[in-house]
Order: structure tokens, then C-alpha cells, then sequence
């Protein structure tokens, strides 16, 4: 086996794990905010819209990608498609992510106009209003290469997602959206709650709308969540430097195993994201807990009623 197959090999194996560890968390997730949190708060619509994402980058998006890597031969156009699916997911991840920041910061920021403000309906607006943004996102590639002529791209061609989204998609576009924007609303958000509870705690009993355990318990939560943050740059910002020095000084300059880390990066960051924020929220956790030691008792018990079947037959 040549070392360019064996490469393909391990990045596909891994790719594999990733993504079974990814459907399983975001899973779990969702199951523990069905059963344990109720589905009016707001905790449940943006921490479900972050499992469903991640899940389904998992499922869906990691497969597409080892196809969109010269392993299968299609017409272009399933290629864009294909190549703009992979780019869905993550993106309504990332915008999850935000979306669960800003939720943080109005919990902290206006406590006593929280619960009439952030209301289910609003709630699943904003929701929405991220998978929205996601998908024009998305998409955006092939309303570029509608306008080409269709000679030039109605041919079979092996499918590589480099060949179908420009180098200059993805660092002056991708790039922006999927992490510069994102970060900086993220540091942003984040900074002004730990400015806010800072100043809450300062003040005492004396000013406070809030007990100062509240105010305790937000700011131990988001001391995990931007974790997560940290999380986010280590998994995402390697990708986005190699396109970027790909695109700016030279195509040959990053090798094609960097690529395959920056790429397994980005997708561990949707296996790691049900620890960090879905886990980290205590009745989420207690729901996990619970469902899997109903499932580890239902497994016992079924293990006795074979023994005993077993033995009475002997």
C-alpha cells in the first residue's frame, strides 16, 4: 500500500470514529433535553438546536466530506451540492454557539426582563433565524457558479471540494462567517457578562435585582462555556490559517496531511461540544446520568432473566 493510500486510510478511519462519538453525544444530548429540561425555555431550544447540528455533522456532513475528497465521480453540480452540504452543518453549529452566548449575556444583563423577553416563540425565531443564515451561507457558491456556462461544468468529474469552492471562498467568505464573526461576537458577549457579574458582585446585597448566588452560579457556567470558546479556536483556526496560507503564498506550502488534522479538528470540535455545554448544565447532566442507568439496569436485568433461562433448562 502506497503512503498517499494509507493516508486516505487513517484520515477515513478517524473520520469514521469522529463521527460515531459525535451522533452518539449530540444523541444523549438530545434525549436528556427531551426528557429533562421542559421545552418552553430557552435553555432547550438553543442547547437542541446546537445537538441537532452537531449531530447531523456527524451523520451526514463528515461522510459527505470523505466523498467530496476525489473518492467518488459525479456530475459537477452534485459536487457543489454535496460541497455545500458539508458546509451547512458546521456553520449552523457555529451560529448555535452564538446563539447560546447571547442568550447567556441577556440572562446576566436584564435578569428581571429575562423570562418575558427570551420567550419560547422568540426562542425558536432565533433559532431559525440561525439556520436560515446557515444556509444562505451555504449556498452561496453555487449562486456563483450559476453564473458560468454550463458546458464548462455539466461533465462527470471526480469530486474534490477544493475544485468546486474557490480558495477565495473559502478565506475571504468561510473564513469570516464560520469563525472570525462568530469569535468575536462570542468574546465580545462573553467579556460583557463576566463585566457584568463582576460589578454585581462588587456591589454587594446593595443594587442587585439578583441573590448574588445567582449571580455565582452564571458565572461559574460561563467560566465552562468559554472553555468552549477556547475549545472553538483550537479546533477551527488551524483549518482557516492553512487556506489562508494556501491561498496568499502558495497551494504547496501546506501539506496534505495538515490539511487532514485541520479538517479532523473541526469536526471533533461537534464530538466535544455535548461535554462542554450540553453536560455542563446540571440538569442535562442528571437527565444523561439517569438514561444511562436505566440503560445499564435494563441490560442487567436482561443479563439475569438469560442466566436463570440458562440454568433452569440445565
Amino acid at each position: 500500500m502506497e503512503m498517499a493510500d494509507l493516508l486516505e486510510v487513517v484520515y477515513t478511519v478517524l473520520e469514521v470514529l469522529i463521527a460515531v462519538a459525535s451522533c452518539l453525544g449530540n444523541a444523549l444530548v438530545v434525549w436528556a433535553l427531551w426528557t429533562g429540561v421542559p421545552r418552553q425555555e430557552a435553555t432547550f431550544c438553543f442547547m437542541a438546536s446546537l445537538a441537532v447540528a452537531d449531530f447531523l455533522v456527524g451523520a451526514v456532513g463528515m461522510p459527505m466530506s470523505v466523498l467530496v475528497d476525489g473518492r467518488v465521480e459525479v456530475s459537477f453540480h452534485w459536487c457543489l451540492v454535496t460541497s455545500c452540504v458539508v458546509l451547512l452543518f458546521p456553520q449552523s453549529s457555529v451560529l448555535a454557539l452564538l446563539a447560546i452566548a447571547t442568550y447567556r449575556f441577556l440572562r446576566v444583563h436584564i435578569p428581571l426582563r429575562y423570562k418575558s423577553l427570551v420567550t419560547q416563540h422568540r426562542s425558536w425565531g432565533a433559532v431559525a433565524l440561525c439556520w436560515l443564515v446557515a444556509g444562505a451561507l451555504s449556498v452561496t457558491p453555487v449562486l456563483w457558479w450559476s453564473d458560468q456556462p454550463l458546458s464548462s461544468n455539466s461533465t462527470s468529474t471526480m469530486c474534490r471540494f477544493v475544485e468546486v469552492i474557490l480558495p477565495a471562498f473559502l478565506v475571504y467568505f468561510t473564513t469570516v462567517s464560520y469563525t472570525v464573526v462568530p469569535l468575536l461576537g462570542m468574546m465580545a458577549l462573553y467579556g460583557g457578562i463576566f463585566f457584568i457579574i463582576t460589578q454585581r458582585l462588587q456591589q454587594g446585597l446593595r443594587g442587585c435585582d439578583k441573590p448574588q448566588s445567582y449571580y455565582r452560579k452564571e458565572r461559574n457556567l460561563v467560566k465552562s462555556l468559554v472553555l468552549g470558546l477556547l475549545l472553538f479556536v483550537i479546533c477551527w483556526m488551524p483549518l482557516h490559517i492553512m487556506n489562508c496560507l494556501s491561498f496568499f503564498v502558495s497551494q504547496d506550502m501546506v501539506p496534505r496531511e495538515a490539511v487532514y488534522v485541520g479538517i479532523l479538528l473541526s469536526h471533533v470540535h461537534s464530538a466535544l461540544n455535548p461535554i462542554v455545554y450540553g453536560f455542563r448544565i446540571h440538569r442535562i447532566c442528571t437527565a444523561c446520568v439517569h438514561l444511562l442507568g436505566s440503560c445499564v439496569t435494563r441490560f442487567q436485568e436482561e443479563q439475569d432473566r438469560t442466566s436463570q433461562s440458562h440454568s433452569s433448562r440445565s
